[in-house]
């Protein structure tokens, strides 16, 4: 079985052009899981796959990162996948969520619709199932405790989602080989990873496995690399290992 994970976006909030963070994890060549669900995420997702997401993770509420739902609740609501299209959401996150993107007076002109009815959510917890994998959940440092979380499938990636450094959960949720998605631009700032944090808190090893993302332009692209990092490029598709996470047979 092969998997790999395509990057539609890999931009800071302002970095348009290099497209709002958003990823998805694909399974023998198809979408599997997608991380976040940004506007120009969304727009290079529709131009790699044809479609909208199925199956989504929501690490966080910050728009660049959940500003294409309006979109995927009209084409969700409208379409064939009405309330079934699955939102995987940390139950923290969920009050965040709704009130961020759920929760206006009349979804609809016509009336007769709630925002959810679109979805089929399913809040977690430390730890969810999805087609029969299973995938872990962590908290990450951003902005506030309990409001953005990165994701793990055992043995394959580990997707910090926005943060600060974390050692100290890379080395509990990154033990296993993980190809390790990290925040990182040139530089720092309270609420986001720059490389000298990167190259302080993280030890070789880990830095080796590291493909960073939420830079702010071509040219800090650029001086990471020559910083020897490796960088994520929007639309660009890596080769995942195979996962070790705990799976079940699905009747």
């Amino acid at each position: 079985m092969d998997w790999g994970l395509r990057l539609q976006g890999v931009g800071n909030a302002s970095a348009v052009a290099l497209g709002s963070p958003m990823a998805t994890i694909e399974r023998d060549g198809r979408p599997w899981l997608t991380i976040d669900c940004g506007s120009e995420g969304l727009t290079r997702y529709l131009a790699d796959y044809g479609e909208m997401p199925q199956a989504l993770f929501v690490t966080h509420v910050h728009l660049d990162h959940v500003g294409g739902f309006e979109r995927l609740f009209v084409d969700s609501y409208f379409g064939a996948r009405r309330g079934r299209t699955r939102l995987y959401v940390p139950a923290s996150v969920v009050p965040l969520l709704h009130r961020r993107v759920g929760d206006y007076p009349n979804v609809l002109a016509e009336g007769g619709a709630n925002f959810w009815d679109a979805f089929q959510l399913v809040v977690v917890g430390d730890a969810f199932w999805h087609e029969g994998v299973r995938l872990e959940v962590f908290p990450a440092r951003h902005h506030w405790p309990e409001t953005a979380y990165g994701l793990r499938l055992k043995g394959a990636l580990v997707w910090t989602g926005d943060t600060r450094p974390i050692p100290e959960m890379l080395a509990r949720f990154a033990d296993d080989g993980e190809l390790v998605a990290h925040d990182c631009g040139l530089h720092g700032n309270p609420s986001h990873t720059g490389v000298d944090d990167l190259e302080r808190e993280y030890p070789d090893e880990l830095l080796r496995r590291m493909m960073l993302y939420h830079y702010a332009s071509e040219a800090d692209a650029a001086a990471l690399r020559q910083r020897g990092h490796r960088v994520g490029m929007p639309g660009e598709r890596i080769v995942l290992r195979s996962p070790t996470a705990e799976r079940v047979a699905l009747a």
